[in-house]
């Protein structure tokens, strides 16, 4: 499908600072009217007729010819149409700005690191992730040790006490995220938390005009692992935070009963940058609605060396004038 504009029909895009749909060329906003084409070969934009680079997961891209944003029906329907979303409100624009002013004191980086030419190579995706709610009872037990030493005259005692400690606790737990998409590390994704839950909203394809977006390639079976894992991290850190003053604690018990497993299927917003340097990616990520940064900047040798000799050269002069000074004396 494509949005196009009522008034003249051009590509209709969600704008993040607006927070609606926005016609660039006619400047018009809430105008878009959808135009699906089902039995239109994916690969080829019903716009112009160009040929459309697909990959085997993308619901959402952008023709190379004629910068229409084109939306894949078939893959946002059936079991691949996301229940929630939440929408872009970092536009291209402002997360180009975080970058610079993340980067701008990065003496080492290249020098087109953080160039307008590199950075409109960003795109806005849609990650495609799992939503885990739990509702658990955790019985647990273990044995908390308190160590006392004291000196009297010559002798130093030690005394050690044992406690048992007992907790049955119930916890709920809501909106779990696991990424869906083997393309983006876990590891980064993690690091892009947190995202404010609450606006969550009913997924609308609107929302995808203008950004690109994947359908999901891990199944909520095998996203499920790592949603406990994170479950289990969690009760792990309510049950010690509810005692202290133990100088070692031994857990005898801790089984964890999972009493509801709901899961949603969503999308959410990811902006990235690839910055490529001597034939090496250097990726970065932006949390599209808070702006948070992942990635490290490059080190240009070339810039090392140069403010490497530079220093070496101020040295020299100083000494050669110390040395001069201390000679006219």
């Amino acid at each position: 499908m494509v949005f196009k504009c009522k008034n003249c029909g051009g590509n209709v895009i969600y704008s993040p600072e607006r927070k609606g749909m926005y016609c660039p060329f006619c400047e018009s906003e809430n105008s878009e009217e959808k135009k699906e084409f089902p039995d239109q070969d994916m690969k080829i934009c019903p716009n112009c007729g160009g040929e459309v680079p697909v990959q085997e997961h993308t619901s959402a891209s952008q023709c190379p010819y004629c910068d229409n944003y084109l939306i894949f029906d078939q893959r946002i329907e059936g079991e691949y149409e996301p229940k929630i979303m939440i929408p872009f409100r970092f536009g291209k624009e402002k997360c180009k700005e975080s970058i610079r002013e993340k980067f701008k004191k990065c003496l080492f980086a290249p020098t087109d690191f953080l160039s307008e030419a590199r950075l409109n190579g960003m795109q806005g995706t849609y990650v495609p992730f799992w939503f885990f709610d739990y509702d658990v009872n955790c019985d647990y037990s273990a044995e908390g040790t308190r160590v006392k030493s004291w000196t009297t005259g010559n002798t130093q005692y030690t005394e050690t006490s044992y406690y048992n400690i007992f907790r049955n606790m119930d916890a709920d737990f809501e909106n779990i995220p696991v990424d869906a998409s083997v393309d983006m590390p876990d590891d980064v994704m993690d690091l892009m938390e947190p995202y404010n839950y609450s606006e969550l909203m009913p997924f609308k394809p609107e929302y995808l005009s203008g950004f690109y977006a994947e359908k999901y390639n891990m199944t909520a079976d095998i996203a499920q692992n790592r949603a406990k894992q994170k479950m289990n991290e969690d009760v792990g850190q309510m049950l010690s935070q509810s005692y202290s003053g133990y100088s070692h604690v031994t857990v005898r018990k801790n089984n964890i009963q999972v009493k509801r497993e709901e899961n949603r299927y969503g999308l959410l917003p990811v902006w990235k940058y690839i910055y490529r340097y001597q034939d090496k990616d250097y990726p970065f990520y932006v949390n599209g609605q808070n702006g948070k940064i992942v990635g490290a900047a490059p080190i240009s040798k070339k810039k090392v060396w140069s403010y490497a000799g530079t220093l070496w050269l101020c040295l020299t002069l100083i000494l050669g004038m110390i040395n001069g000074i201390i000679y006219l004396v």
